[in-house]
């Protein structure tokens, strides 16, 4: 039996943002955070309570980002996005699949 511990640090958190594409003027709102805040945060020069890593966790899982635990797919601690470029440019085709729609004159 495997037992995953979750580590969230700021550079996770830093990594996160950067595979998410969003800005830090963004995404500190969402999170509860001041600019500085996420900002020290990501460099290690602070650490944030409980609380407030959850929700900075849970904002960035909200665009995309997947926190892997230590031992998670072989590796150590990281992160991924929930899907990857190609399978997001697939879900964005799946919508016209069909093509337009036409006149049915069967």
């Amino acid at each position: 039996m495997s037992h995953h511990t979750s580590l969230f640090t700021g550079y996770l958190a830093r990594a996160a943002r950067a595979l998410v594409e969003i800005s830090a003027e963004h995404l500190a709102p969402e999170a509860g955070l001041t600019h500085d805040e996420l900002r020290d945060f990501e460099r290690g020069n602070t650490t944030l309570a409980v609380e407030r890593a959850a929700a900075l966790q849970a904002a960035l899982e909200a665009h995309g980002a997947v926190f892997l635990a230590d031992g998670e797919g072989g590796f150590g601690y990281g992160v991924r996005l929930k899907f990857s470029r190609t399978g997001s440019k697939r879900i964005d085709t799946w919508e016209g699949e069909g093509g337009p729609a036409a006149e049915d004159d069967v």
